[in-house]
C-alpha cells in the first residue's frame, strides 16, 4: 500500500509539472520507476499506459474540435501503430543495458531539447511518402524505448517544415496509438500489477489537469522547462552511473 501511494505522488508531481511544460511525464515515469524497484520493462508498460491516459482526453478534444487533418495524421498514425509494438517486442531480444543506454541518451535529448531547441523548419517537405517514413522511425524507436514518441515527433516534423500548431494537434493524436499499441505488447509477455497501473493512470490523469489549470497562472514556461531539463539530466547522469561504475 505504501508503494501505491509512493508511486501515485511521484507520478502526481511529475505528471503536473511536464503539463505545464507542455510534454509528456513518462521519460521521467520510467527510469524512476525503475530506480524505485519496479522492473525496467515493467516500468516501460506503466510508463505508456500513463501517457495514453493523458493524451486520449486531449485527442478527443481535437477531434470534437474538428482541428485533426487526418491526412496529415493518418499515415504517421497508421505508421506507428504498426511499428511501436514490433519496437516493444523487440525490446524482448536486445540486452536490458543496451535499452537503458538507448533511454540515457534520449533523455539527454529531451532535455537539451528543452533548453536549447528552437523551433524552427531545417527542410520543407511536404510528402505523404515522409510522413509514412516519420511514423515507421518514430513508432519502432517509442516503442523500443517505452515512450509514447510525442518528444521525437515534434522536434523531427518541425524540422521537415510542418507548423507548430499542425504538429501539436498530430502529436495528441497519434501518440496514444503508439503508447497503447507498445502498452499491450509489453502486457503480453511481462506481469503487470493492475492496481499500481490503475493508481499510476489516475494520478497521471489528474495530474495533467492540474498542470493545465496552473498554466493559466502566467507561469513563465521556459523556468518550468528548465526544471524539467534538470530533472531529466539528473535522470540520465544516474541511468549513465550504471555503465561507468
Amino acid at each position: 500500500m505504501h508503494d501505491y501511494i509512493l508511486f501515485s505522488l511521484i507520478t502526481l508531481v511529475l505528471s503536473s509539472l511536464f503539463s505545464m511544460g507542455g510534454a509528456g511525464a513518462g521519460v521521467a515515469i520510467i527510469p524512476i520507476l525503475s530506480f524505485l524497484g519496479i522492473d525496467f520493462t515493467v516500468a516501460k508498460a506503466i510508463g505508456l499506459f500513463a501517457g495514453a491516459s493523458t493524451t486520449i482526453t486531449s485527442s478527443v478534444m481535437n477531434i470534437k474540435r474538428k482541428a485533426v487533418e487526418y491526412s496529415f495524421v493518418f499515415p504517421i498514425a497508421l505508421m506507428m501503430l504498426l511499428f511501436a509494438p514490433l519496437g516493444a517486442y523487440s525490446s524482448s531480444y536486445i540486452n536490458e543495458d543496451i535499452v537503458k543506454l538507448f533511454f540515457a541518451l534520449m533523455l539527454f535529448y529531451s532535455a537539451t531539447l528543452m533548453l536549447f531547441g528552437k523551433k524552427k523548419a531545417i527542410l520543407k517537405v511536404e510528402s505523404k511518402f515522409i510522413l509514412f517514413l516519420v511514423g515507421v522511425f518514430v513508432g519502432f524507436l517509442s516503442g523500443l524505448l517505452g515512450l509514447g514518441g510525442g518528444n521525437i515527433l515534434i522536434p523531427l516534423l518541425t524540422f521537415f517544415g510542418y507548423e507548430p500548431k499542425k504538429v501539436a494537434v498530430a502529436v495528441s493524436f497519434v501518440v496514444p496509438f503508439s503508447a497503447l499499441g507498445s502498452f499491450f505488447t509489453y502486457a503480453s509477455y511481462v506481469s503487470l500489477d493492475w492496481v499500481l497501473l490503475g493508481c499510476v493512470a489516475l494520478s497521471a490523469i489528474v495530474g495533467g489537469y492540474i498542470g493545465n489549470y496552473m498554466m493559466y497562472f502566467k507561469l513563465k514556461q521556459e523556468h518550468i522547462k528548465k526544471v524539467m531539463a534538470l530533472i531529466l539530466y539528473g535522470l540520465a547522469l544516474k541511468l549513465l552511473w550504471h555503465f561507468v561504475f
